[in-house]
């Protein structure tokens, strides 16, 4: 392997967490219109899909609250239906 610098290092560790987080996005949107379609509204109405700005950067932080905000409606409706 090639020797990286330490800001290459954290650029390619930046991109793999932010393909790892689009993954696990991938997944929860993929079991809620595969298992609970009622759900779907929800993926529509999220802010993260309707930015407020037109150059808005998506960030590891919005990956990662746009992730969070989806397992814990999945989650909670789960619960609810247990």
């Amino acid at each position: 392997m090639e020797n990286l610098t330490d800001k290459q290092l954290y650029i390619k560790e930046q991109e793999d967490l932010a393909r790892d987080l689009n993954l696990k996005i991938m997944q929860v949107t993929q079991e809620i219109r595969n298992y609970y379609p009622e759900l779907t509204k929800f993926l529509e109405e999220m802010p993260v899909t309707i930015p407020n700005d037109k150059n808005m950067e998506i960030t590891l932080e919005v990956l990662q609250s746009y992730y969070e905000s989806l397992t814990t409606i999945l989650n909670d409706y789960i619960t609810e239906q247990a």
